[in-house]
C-alpha cells in the first residue's frame, strides 16, 4: 500500500511544522530555565549574605518604590521557600524541555525515514517546508 505523494507531502510538511513549533518553544524554555537559576543564585546570594548578619540588624526588602523593614529570621525564610519554589519550576521546565526535544528528535528522524521510503521530490519538497518554516518563523 503506498500513500499518494500529495499525501505524503502534506504529512511531511505538518511534521515539519510540528518540529519548528517545537524547536521554538525549546528556545524559550531554555531562556526560562536560565532566568529561574539566575533567580535562584540571587535568593542564595542574598541569603548567604544575611546569615552573616546579626539577628537585630534591620534589613529592609523593596516593596515598589519603597522599602519596608523585615526581620531577618522572617527574610530567611521567605528567601529559602523562594529557592525551593525556584527550584521546583526548574525541575518542571526541565522535563518540558527533555519532552520538546524528544518531539523535535523524533519528528526530524520520522521525515527523514519518509524521504529515504517514497518517491517526492526532496527539491520540491524542500521548497515548501522552507515557506512553511518561513510562515511559522514570521508569526
Amino acid at each position: 500500500m503506498s500513500i499518494s505523494n500529495e499525501a505524503l507531502q502534506k504529512l511531511l510538511m505538518e511534521i515539519e511544522t510540528n518540529a519548528l513549533k517545537s524547536q521554538q518553544e525549546i528556545g524559550l524554555v531554555r531562556s526560562q530555565m536560565a532566568a529561574k537559576q539566575r533567580e535562584k543564585r540571587l535568593a542564595q546570594l542574598t541569603s548567604s549574605e544575611i546569615t552573616s548578619l546579626a539577628p537585630e540588624t534591620p534589613i529592609y526588602e523593596g516593596v515598589g518604590k519603597m522599602f519596608v523593614a523585615v526581620p531577618v529570621p522572617d527574610m530567611k525564610n521567605k528567601l529559602e521557600s523562594q529557592m525551593k519554589q525556584v527550584d521546583v519550576d526548574i525541575e518542571g521546565l526541565g522535563k518540558k524541555l527533555h519532552y520538546l526535544e524528544t518531539t523535535a528528535k523524533n519528528s526530524q528522524e520520522h521525515i527523514e525515514a519518509m524521504l529515504k521510503r517514497s518517491k517526492v521530490d526532496p527539491l520540491q519538497l524542500g521548497v515548501e517546508l522552507a515557506l512553511i518554516r518561513t510562515e511559522l518563523l514570521s508569526q
